[in-house]
């Protein structure tokens, strides 16, 4: 139930958080997705080598 509870908490916030500071998020999304693409880029280098 815990659980259950602090998973629909975490929803409410990131959509409040969306909702009032678009700029915000477009930049804490275009962060994640560069931290992906550059651990992308550094397993393809390291199966490369292999």
């Amino acid at each position: 139930m815990l659980r259950k509870v602090i998973t629909w908490a975490i929803v409410i916030f990131i959509i409040y958080y969306l909702a009032t500071d678009p700029t915000g998020a477009a930049h804490a999304l275009q962060s994640a997705f560069n931290g992906l693409r550059s651990a992308g880029n550094s397993l393809a280098r390291f199966v490369n080598k292999l």
